[in-house]
């Protein structure tokens, strides 16, 4: 007995030590946030701050046009994460309910492009949105994005836990494919979606490289881009970009703590069942 609470209170020390190390760089990057320059560039590092300086973040506002920055994030990451739910939600039914030849090769073909990295077709992608002058747009920004054979892979596997006796009884009361998918399986898989839609959003308010591609003008930069600019060639002032990394972390940490049960729960859900 006494062995079990020595190694239950281990086992809580690790997991106490395991939080801090994880959440270490975000409380430094918010210790920061509030330095002057120079206490944020000193060597050895200090952790806390002399006095809390809000003016650093009226400061990132009046650098770059911060918010600008995040309403472009915020749309671009809201339309893919729509997008993705109606593509994957409806191929999904098709993978999971409907018979029609060759459904077992297509969706191997389908998750086999989850194999292939986002870096073999993004010049692809780019000379297609510049043939279709879509640079500097929203749509060049998110056409890419609409469909994910991931998300078509999760919502399947929430579809086939749905029992078959649901499925029987409608058909009875006379329900087709189109009423079944709305008065059903939309319902019934709302946590599977949700986790789709909270992992799509974040994905893409963290993009970097396909907004840098696409982007040349000021007003299409999305966060991720913006904040490199309060990086200029004669100095960096750490104290201001780390306060521009609070404020565009905002939001997704929100998104984050409200999705967070309906995520944990949706990708559990979908791996106890092949």
């Amino acid at each position: 007995m006494i062995i079990n609470k020595w190694n239950q209170s281990f086992l809580y020390l690790a997991l106490a030590i395991a939080s801090c190390l994880i959440l270490f760089p975000l409380l430094y990057t918010l210790s920061s946030s509030f330095m002057t320059s120079g206490e944020s560039a000193i060597y050895p590092p200090r952790f806390i701050p002399s006095e809390l300086r809000w003016d650093n973040y009226l400061e990132v506002l009046q650098t770059i046009p911060v918010i600008r920055f995040i309403s472009n994030s915020f749309v671009v990451s809201t339309f893919i994460m729509l997008g993705q739910i109606v593509t994957a939600s409806t191929a999904a039914y098709a993978f999971a309910f409907l018979r029609f030849p060759g459904k077992t090769f297509l969706f191997a073909l389908f998750l086999a492009t989850m194999m292939i990295p986002w870096e073999v077709t993004m010049i692809p992608n780019y000379l297609t949105v510049k043939d279709w002058n879509l640079l500097d747009s929203y749509t060049g920004l998110i056409l890419p994005f609409l469909a994910s054979a991931f998300g078509t892979f999760l919502l399947r596997q929430a579809y086939l836990q749905l029992p078959s006796e649901l499925f029987e009884a409608a058909r009875i009361d006379g329900c087709g494919h189109f009423r079944i998918f709305l008065s059903l399986v939309i319902p019934l898989t709302t946590p599977a979606i949700a986790t789709l839609g909270v992992y799509t959003f974040l994905n893409h308010w963290n993009n970097y490289l396909w907004p840098l591609l696409i982007t040349n003008k000021e007003e299409m930069r999305t966060v991720q881009i913006g904040i490199s600019m309060l990086q200029f060639e004669e100095m960096t002032s750490w104290n201001l970009v780390l306060a521009g990394v609070v404020t565009v972390l905002i939001p997704s940490l929100l998104l984050l703590i409200l999705g967070l049960k309906p995520l944990v729960k949706g990708i559990t859900a979908g791996a106890l069942k092949g």
